[in-house]
């Protein structure tokens, strides 16, 4: 058990927290397990915190959480009560993947660290752990898997699942109309209508997507001219931008979920392949290093907290309290618990005025807050976040929205929604070689 009383921190166990978060990034798990006996309040909240600790975004997850409790706590807790972080270590992003692991991980986060709430990050088994809260009758918010059932089970069996939450990504239906008006945007940018998919093959999900865009595509005037699948083991893309190029593709959507977008980025550079690129990688603030600025002109999905544009009036202070706390920039797992604990739990313990389980899920489902990543942050009533973007390019602006950044000479510059690039006085750029652009 792993238990943090951000209020009564030391300067020393300050020095040593930190010490056991860099040692667990390389070292494992065991580093967690060095910060076992600091002191307590007996009537603080515990928040549990269900995620893969070894690995990094378990642990920006973690330290999202914390970051969130720290502040919560310096202002003088929720209800005069100090928040306490209690965390396990689920293996949820190691292969192979163990349920079983999971499930002993949250059991014990419930029956003996005593958690009151849940947060859980991109558990692949996170219908069990809803299963076993609910159970249990503890809320849990789910971060960072989008899956169907989810939420649906809220709408088709209320009474047994109105426990859990999704505060960040929205439901693979979503996250798909989001694609696809991704798709449009760009299309609207550029006048371009022949498009290439290529997506990681992650199953079910990635099948979905492929699946409603197929369908969805021809009713925008847009042509799919060619569609593929690529192993989460690929690093080589020669024989697949061959055969984009071949296709006249204009458009190339990719959906690259590992390091693998680094060569992948590269190559289309370097073979300056006439489509531009605008889809779902891996490209956070590094990666303009990482590809030595030949991401130049690429469009990539993301986080506004992760950019630094000031989509709200929390995004920027949250970014700078996390870099000054932790000494790097937050990713989306860091903003999804940081958010979820600081503005939209919170919040509902506060109007509700208890912590009482009842109590709390009615305030969740009245929640209107603005986060870091949302002007206005609401659940649907599914308990999903509601989401502006959909397949229009210009979405209500006061819920969360799906944002797309481009870089433009080492900078990421938002150029979707259309609405907000245009309040951001952005434009979109082409590659400086030839291409269907320079017609």
């Amino acid at each position: 058990m792993k238990i943090l009383d951000s209020k009564a921190l030391t300067k020393i166990q300050s020095v040593a927290l930190i010490t056991v978060i860099a040692v667990a990034a390389v070292g494992g798990a065991a580093a967690y397990m060095l910060w076992n006996r600091p002191s307590q309040t007996p009537d603080s909240i515990r928040i549990g915190v269900c995620a893969d600790l070894d690995m990094p975004m378990g642990k920006e997850f973690w330290q999202g959480t914390v970051l969130a409790a720290e502040q919560i706590n310096a202002e003088g807790g929720i209800l005069d009560r100090n928040l306490t972080i209690v965390a396990e270590d689920d293996d949820s992003q190691a292969q192979p993947y163990d349920l079983s692991v999971g499930i002993n991980a949250l059991t014990k986060l419930i029956t003996v660290d005593g958690a009151d709430f849940i947060l859980s990050y991109g558990a692949i088994g996170i219908l069990a752990y809803q299963d076993l809260c609910c159970e249990h009758k503890k809320i849990i918010f789910n971060i960072g898997n989008g899956i169907d059932d989810y939420s649906q089970r809220v709408l088709d069996n209320y009474e047994k699942y109105k426990y859990s939450f999704r505060t960040y990504p929205p439901n693979v239906t979503m996250i798909s109309q989001g694609l696809l008006g991704d798709i449009i945007t760009v299309s609207n940018h550029t006048g371009f209508t022949k498009v290439a998919l290529l997506q990681h093959d992650l199953g079910a999900g990635t099948k979905q997507q492929e699946t409603m865009l197929t369908s969805a595509l021809p009713e925008h005037g847009l042509e799919l001219v060619y569609s593929g699948f690529i192993s989460l083991a690929t690093t080589d893309f020669t024989s697949y931008f061959a055969a984009i190029e071949a296709s006249g593709a204009e458009i190339l959507f990719p959906f690259i979920v590992t390091e693998a977008s680094i060569p992948f980025v590269k190559e289309w550079y370097d073979r300056q392949s006439p489509f531009v690129l605008w889809g779902v990688m891996l490209g956070g603030p590094d990666f303009w290093e990482l590809t030595e600025g030949k991401c130049d002109t690429v469009s990539v999905a993301g986080s506004p907290i992760v950019s630094g544009y000031p989509l709200t009036n929390k995004t920027v202070s949250t970014r700078q309290a996390y870099i000054q706390r932790w000494g790097e920039i937050p990713d989306v797992s860091a903003a999804g618990t940081y958010d979820a604990l600081r503005f939209i739990l919170s919040d509902a313990i506060k109007r509700a005025g208890t912590t009482e389980t009842e109590a709390v899920i009615k305030a969740l489902e009245a929640t209107t807050v603005e986060t870091s990543v949302a002007r206005r942050f609401v659940f649907s009533s599914s308990h999903d976040a509601m989401v502006g973007a959909g397949a229009v390019d210009d979405p209500a602006k006061d819920y969360m929205v799906m944002c797309v950044f481009q870089w433009q000479d080492g900078t990421q510059v938002l150029v979707k929604p259309k609405s907000i690039m245009e309040e951001a006085g952005a434009t979109y750029k082409y590659p400086l070689w030839q291409g269907p652009w320079s017609k």
